[in-house]
């Protein structure tokens, strides 16, 4: 296999931890704690990716207590939308010129309209180094 040949779905994660649009925000931020990741994709019942809560959106959650006096609240209330994805077949070379031009880490991975996973900027060192390898 040559990096040209290499795509998105050879190398991303397919076990993720996601949320559902009516998940407790501080529910949700226990799990992002519990897993040591900085977000998670938020999707409905399809598997249709809807948005991404992310730690710096959670930083929401502290303002409205600090401001209203209120915890909480569904995660579709502090999720980002208009998530920029991948799709599952995108090459890695196109990928890795993609990380180059914007400021993101990992994008969602989306087959047929539905979220099949993820990856980030250092799934694609790693296919990097195992090619490197042969």
């Amino acid at each position: 296999m040559t990096i040209k040949s290499c795509v998105v779905k050879d190398y991303m994660a397919r076990t993720l931890v996601t949320f559902k649009p009516e998940t407790d925000v501080l529910d949700a931020i226990h799990e992002l704690v519990k897993h040591r990741i900085a977000g998670a994709p938020v999707v409905d019942d399809e598997g249709n990716l809807l948005g991404m809560l992310s730690e710096l959106d959670c930083m929401k959650v502290a303002l409205d207590a600090g401001y209203h006096g209120t915890w909480g609240g569904p995660v579709r209330d502090f999720m980002s939308d208009g998530v920029k994805t991948v799709d599952a077949d995108m090459s890695i070379i196109d990928l890795a010129q993609l990380f180059i031009s914007t400021p993101y880490r990992r994008y969602p991975v989306i087959q047929n309209t539905r979220l099949v996973g993820q990856i980030s900027r250092r799934d694609v060192l790693r296919a990097l180094e195992s090619l490197a390898k042969g």
